[in-house]
């Protein structure tokens, strides 16, 4: 569901793909040892992913005794589905689709914040007629899988006193930004803020974006890792937040060197796209990735059940954790 909204300039690497679950990590000098565990990554490895690459290619996973396999998936929807069936230890996730998953039966849990903050938004041209939301008023909007993003823009055209009834709601498949270069829909929501914003100013039209958390919607988290439910006293598991942390320390510190890294393991991502991608995610990382922002979860929750998308909210401990602590 959230997986699949990952955007046309993202789907344009998709020939790192292979059918079924490829292997998404590369070779690296040192030989690798430790105990095995694999991490199913929500698409294909792009800059969101750069805190998971160099705990790898840094070596901060070996540090912890661990060797670590990023799996990149051809469906998106499998890997947190994979991970409730026990086929692999951790996923990377979304926290909107965990609620979701946990209120159908599924048994998941938050182990892990890799991206602390919303990335989705409200994208349209800079130079175009929308410069608020509530010039959203009888425009079309662009869409790549209903459900969370429909509730998402409601949401914050609610804040612009419109609704959903206001606008056109068009299915984009995943075509965000050229269907507004195009000029084929005013505005697209599903947007990563750091994608498709420069995305159109590498091709000469700059995007304006609104975004969710200043527009009524509560903050969460975009990139989570989950784990079953069953397996949350795992041992590897605060063994795999803490090199996450040292992995997030460094690239802070050093990120021209973490991009290095970054393109020697992933050749095909080194273009000026996933470089601008890079620093404007940097900012975005959970510095420290075990620690659970419960009032963040019970709030998201309490949005979620208001707006329909799940039947019962659950307490905060039963969708995120802090490993180390257990």
């Amino acid at each position: 569901m959230f997986g699949g909204r990952r955007r046309g300039a993202i789907r344009a690497l998709s020939g790192l793909l292979l059918c079924g679950l490829v292997l998404a990590s590369a070779p690296v000098a040192r030989a690798a040892e430790g105990e095995p565990l694999t991490i199913l990554l929500d698409w294909f490895v792009n800059p969101d992913h750069a805190t998971l690459v160099v705990a790898k290619e840094k070596g901060f996973f070996a540090d912890e005794g661990l060797d670590v396999t990023l799996v990149a998936p051809a469906d998106p929807n499998d890997p947190p589905k994979l991970v409730a069936a026990g086929q692999a230890a951790l996923a990377v996730s979304y926290q909107p689709q965990l609620h979701i998953q946990v209120d159908k039966g599924l048994p998941l849990i938050r182990v892990g914040t890799v991206v602390a903050t919303p990335l989705n938004s409200v994208v349209t041209v800079a130079d175009g007629p929308v410069e608020s939301l509530a010039d959203l008023k009888g425009r079309t909007v662009g869409f790549s899988v209903g459900g969370f993003e429909d509730v998402l823009l409601g949401a914050m055209l609610e804040d612009a006193s419109l609704s959903l009834d206001d606008v056109t709601l068009v299915n984009v498949n995943f075509s965000l930004s050229p269907s507004i270069l195009s000029g084929q829909v005013d505005a697209v929501v599903g947007a990563f803020r750091n994608f498709e914003l420069n995305q159109m100013e590498l091709v000469g039209r700059p995007g304006r974006a609104f975004y969710p958390e200043e527009h009524g919607v509560p903050v969460y988290d975009e990139l989570i890792l989950v784990a079953n439910t069953d397996a949350v006293d795992d041992p590897r598991l605060p063994r795999v937040m803490r090199a996450l942390e040292s992995a997030t320390r460094y690239l802070i510190n050093h990120p021209d060197e973490c991009w290095d890294l970054f393109v020697a393991a992933y050749p095909d991502v080194d273009d000026a796209l996933n470089r601008r991608a890079w620093a404007d995610t940097l900012p975005r990382f959970a510095l420290r990735p075990a620690v659970v922002d419960a009032p963040r979860y019970t709030a998201f929750g309490a949005f979620l059940k208001a707006r329909g998308m799940i039947d019962e909210t659950v307490p905060a401990e039963r969708l995120a954790v802090d490993v180390r602590t257990r």
